[in-house]
């Protein structure tokens, strides 16, 4: 673990320069730029006053990170009964704790999702298969297999199969709502 790099990072995240956080912590900006750099060691008084300024418990900042995974695997999706759809599966375990939530949506032919109220988000989708009809407001617009579709969701809205074939698509909103 590199605590120089760590410390920057921390300082950089609390909107402080190198001067204000030595200047908090009782020490010299030379040396909090030198310690940043891995050029000098720190004594464990220092280390805990400047967390101490960072508002960081020791605890928290020796604790290992949890390596996040990358790759999700196909049954680690979540399946949900969702009204009026063929198939509607979360993608990502967890999802409602982050900032977007993609699904994997199939609607058959003229099956069409629950109606959205707005709200302060934003949607995207990308059409893998069939044509999928969003209803915006009161204007409808049509993706085909290969082409997205982006808005900000401050109308109600819908998607719907307006086609003769199966639909799907990838569908994300942020924040999560399902």
């Amino acid at each position: 673990m590199k605590i120089g790099d760590r410390i920057r990072n921390l300082r950089i995240a609390s909107d402080l320069t190198q001067e204000e956080l030595a200047e908090r912590a009782d020490l010299t900006k030379g040396f909090i730029s030198q310690f940043e750099r891995d050029h000098t060691s720190i004594s464990v008084d220092s280390l805990l006053d400047i967390l101490q300024v960072l508002n960081v418990k020791v605890t928290d900042f020796f604790a290992e990170d949890p390596e996040e995974p990358i790759i999700y695997q196909l049954d680690q999706r979540t399946p949900l009964a969702e009204e009026g759809v063929q198939s509607f599966e979360l993608l990502i375990p967890g999802a409602t704790n982050r900032r977007m939530e993609p699904a994997l949506m199939e609607l058959a032919p003229g099956q069409r999702s629950r109606t959205l109220e707005p709200f302060q988000g934003e949607e995207f989708g990308f059409v893998l298969q069939g044509i999928v009809t969003i209803c915006f407001g009161t204007k409808s617009y049509q993706a085909r297999a290969g082409e997205c579709f982006y808005f900000e969701a401050t109308r109600e809205h819908c998607l719907e199969n307006s086609g003769k074939r199966l639909a799907k698509l990838i569908w994300m909103t942020t924040p999560p709502m399902f």
